[in-house]
Parts: structure tokens; C-alpha cells; sequence
């Protein structure tokens, strides 16, 4: 079975730095998802949009910015992580890290660096024609993340 790149995508609130629920994709394809327990850090002191999530769901569903990070880490750790929208992950996962007071040990990259033949705007075209075709979203990261994982097969870049 060939290895899939690490794909990676980041829900954030309506003012794009609260993450919310974050998806990557593991080597075999597999796509590890889940919410994300807000850090009383980031609820105060400001109106906090949590897009369709209500706070109890995120403290009832999601897991610890920590037991985020060491998961990623696991799979992850000094890797590049492809993504569709690398500053607004970028600084959604900052602000994860942040919490910690750690540097994150991933780099971000344009997914569509991945395919270096394809024209300017090729893959995003790809990609917006490919969320049409499936009926997903491409706020939810794990909908993201299995449309990238999917265009990649369609693009012949198995390894």
C-alpha cells in the first residue's frame, strides 16, 4: 500500500484563530479527527465565535489542547504537513501550541505543492469540483482532509 502525504486541516471560530476541531491523515490514508477543548485562556476576555459548536459540546466532546499535541506528535513529529489553507492553520496551530508555551515541531506546506505539473489554480479547482462531486464541507477538517487524501489517489501521487 503506498504512503499517503500527512494532510492536515484546522476548524477555527468565525475570527480564525480559535481552533475548534482539527483532522490529519496518516501514511495508510486513515484520517484522525476530533474537537477541541477550548484553554479557559482563549474565552476570556472576548466574544468567542465557536462557529456551530456550543461551548459544553467542545467541553463535553473535545479533548485537551495537550492530548491534541501529544497525539500529533506521535503521528507527526518533525514532519510537513500538507494543508489547503497553510496561515490560517498555521496560526490556528500557534495558538494551540501556544497554550504550552511550545514552538511547533510540524511545517505547514501548500498542498498543491505537492504536485509541481499541475497549472496555477489547477488543484484548487480540483479540489472545489471534488467537494461538489462528494456533497462535503470544506470547513469540517475531516471532510478536508479526505478530499485531499482523495485527490491525491486522483492525481497519480502514490508513492
Amino acid at each position: 500500500m503506498a504512503d499517503y502525504p500527512g494532510f492536515i486541516a484546522v476548524e477555527t471560530g468565525e475570527d480564525g484563530g480559535l481552533p475548534l476541531a482539527i483532522a490529519w491523515a496518516l501514511p495508510d490514508g486513515q484520517i484522525k479527527h476530533t474537537l477541541i477543548q477550548p484553554d479557559d485562556d482563549w474565552l476570556s476576555g472576548e466574544l468567542i465565535a465557536l462557529g456551530d459548536y456550543s461551548l459544553e459540546e467542545l467541553d463535553s466532546l473535545g479533548v485537551s489542547p495537550l492530548d491534541v499535541i501529544r497525539e500529533l506528535e506521535s503521528d507527526h513529529f518533525s514532519a510537513t504537513l500538507y494543508t489547503a489553507g497553510v496561515s490560517d492553520d498555521e496560526a490556528a496551530l500557534s495558538r494551540l501550541f501556544d497554550v504550552f508555551g511550545l514552538d511547533p515541531f510540524v511545517e505547514l506546506a501548500p498542498a498543491d505543492s505537492l504536485y509541481p505539473d499541475l497549472a496555477p489554480g489547477d488543484w484548487s479547482r480540483a479540489r472545489g469540483e471534488l467537494f461538489g462531486e462528494l456533497g462535503l464541507e470544506p470547513m469540517r477538517p475531516e471532510q478536508e482532509v479526505q478530499v485531499m487524501l482523495m485527490l491525491h489517489h486522483r492525481l497519480g501521487g502514490e508513492d
